[in-house]
C-alpha cells in the first residue's frame, strides 16, 4: 500500500478495500505498527518533560515520568486490545458484520493520528500542542467512520456506520481520559 492510500483512508473509503485485500495478520498489525508507534507519546512524553521542563504545565518535571512512561506504553497496549474488541461488538450491536481481523486493523489504524499527534510535544507551545490532538481526534474519527463502511459487509448502511463510530469514539474518548488520568495519578 502507497502512502497515499494510506492518507486517503480518513477522508473516503478508497484505500480500504486494498487493505482490506492485503489483510495484514494481527502479529503484524502489532510487531509493524502498534508497537512501535505506541512507543512515541511516552518517548515523547519523556523528551518534551526533560527539554521543556515545566514549561508546558507548573509541577509536570518532578512527576514519576520513569514509571509514567511504561505505564502509558502498557495502557496503550490494552487499549488495541479492548478497542478490537469493542469496534467489533459495536459493529455486530449496529447490524454491520465486520470480522475479528477486520476491528483489529480498524484499531490498530484508528489511533495512528493521535500517536503522530505527540509529535506536538517538540513544540513548548500548549496551544499548538491541544491543536494537534484535536485535529488528530478530528483524523481519527473519519478512520472509523470511512473503515466501518468499507469494511463492513452491510457497506448500504451508512446511518448505522455513523452510529456505530459515534460509540467506537465515544468508548476511545473515554480509554483516552482514562490514560491522561493515569498520568496525572502516578
Amino acid at each position: 500500500m502507497n502512502l497515499s492510500s494510506l492518507l486517503r483512508l480518513p477522508f473516503s473509503r478508497g484505500g480500504w478495500q486494498q487493505l482490506r485485500r492485503e489483510r495484514p495478520s494481527l502479529n503484524a498489525l502489532i510487531l509493524r505498527v502498534v508497537l512501535p508507534l505506541s512507543l512515541l507519546p511516552p518517548v515523547m512524553l519523556h523528551y518534551a518533560i526533560h527539554q521543556h521542563g515545566d514549561t508546558l504545565l507548573t509541577g509536570l518535571a518532578e512527576r514519576p515520568w520513569a514509571i509514567i512512561a511504561p505505564a502509558l506504553f502498557t495502557a496503550e497496549l490494552l487499549t488495541f486490545l479492548i478497542m478490537g474488541w469493542l469496534i467489533h461488538g459495536v459493529a455486530n450491536a449496529h447490524r454491520l458484520r465486520l470480522s475479528h481481523g477486520d476491528a483489529y486493523l480498524l484499531a490498530a489504524l484508528a489511533p495512528l493520528p493521535l500517536w503522530f499527534s505527540s509529535l506536538t510535544l517538540f513544540v513548548p507551545d500548549m496551544i499548538f500542542i491541544v491543536g494537534g490532538v484535536l485535529l488528530a481526534m478530528a483524523v481519527s474519527c473519519g478512520l472509523i467512520y470511512h473503515g466501518l463502511q468499507a469494511l463492513c459487509e452491510r457497506e448500504e448502511h451508512d446511518v448505522m456506520a455513523m452510529s456505530a463510530t459515534y460509540a467506537v469514539m465515544a468508548f476511545g474518548l473515554m480509554a483516552w481520559g482514562v490514560l491522561l488520568a493515569l498520568v496525572w495519578a502516578l
